[in-house]
């Protein structure tokens, strides 16, 4: 649940995000944005292939990533509110948490499209009477929408400030 939009319309060219090979080219474009918004940034990298949080082991022949690093996990926290924090896995894909609101299977290239959305005061929460419920919207460029259900009481004055 909470992929993107599927009403939406594909966009003509498949990746409007730079590309981000690696984990860490894409800690490095989160670094940059936090320097952008003034944001204080925890980096916890260190998490190697042998120790990420989806694989058992890495195996003798492990695949190395572009740059001849062993595929590796990193979790960022951004200071400031809402509290942002970011996992990039090895598959390419992120788990983005705004404010307890997660957002999995994001795109590790579409992770400071997504960060700069939410700093730049585009991601907002829209509430629906039926069925109930409150969703946190978060636009990218290209027509590429986020949503998730943000549940019951969970609501931060962050999310209520950003209710549309």
């Amino acid at each position: 649940m909470g992929k993107s939009d599927p009403n939406r319309h594909p966009h003509p060219h498949p990746h409007p995000h730079p590309h981000l090979p690696t984990t860490e080219s894409a800690v490095t474009a989160i670094r940059d944005l936090a320097d952008e918004y003034r944001l204080d940034l925890t980096v916890t990298d260190d998490i190697g292939a042998d120790r990420t949080s989806r694989r058992t082991s890495a195996g003798l022949f492990t695949v190395l990533d572009p740059d001849g690093s062993l595929p590796h996990e990193a979790f960022v926290e951004l200071g400031g509110a809402p509290a942002v924090s970011v996992q990039l896995f090895p598959e390419d894909d992120a788990k983005i948490t705004v404010d307890g609101v997660e957002f999995a299977d994001v795109p590790r290239d579409a992770v400071p499209a997504f960060l700069r959305s939410v700093y730049g005061g585009l991601a907002h929460v829209k509430g629906r009477l039926f069925p109930p419920g409150e969703w946190l919207v978060v636009p990218l460029p290209g027509d590429e929408t986020y949503k998730e259900l943000i549940f019951r009481g969970a609501l931060t004055p962050w999310l209520a400030r950003s209710a549309r």
